[in-house]
């Protein structure tokens, strides 16, 4: 595991034609956004309901649910998977460069 993410969420706020009703149960596609920076309530980003690739292109507004914060890290989060059978060519990863430490002995 390489992080804990806590969130709320306005119940309220769910646009009922974005449930998906599937074999188990209904389901709300949401999208956590991790921001670099905490703003004045500790929260690090938002909680949308999911867009498709036709609403992003359209440019429809985003419906808010809530916000997010980073409550643990063990300091990286794991890359995210290839989309649309593209490969990751380290785009996206997170994790700190690895660094080669110069020997400490003069031998």
């Amino acid at each position: 595991m390489a992080g804990i993410i806590k969130t709320s969420i306005n119940l309220s706020a769910i646009p009922k034609e974005s449930i998906i009703v599937g074999k188990k149960g209904k389901y709300l596609p949401v999208t956590i956004t991790v921001n670099d920076e905490v703003d004045q309530f500790g929260n690090q980003g938002p909680v949308i309901v999911s867009q498709t690739k036709e609403e992003r292109e359209a440019k429809t507004p985003k419906v808010y649910l809530g916000n997010s914060q980073v409550v643990w890290t063990n300091g990286a989060f794991p890359e995210p998977p290839p989309r649309d059978g593209q490969t990751n060519n380290g785009v996206g990863n997170m994790q700190p460069a690895k660094q080669t430490a110069e020997p400490d002995l003069p031998f």
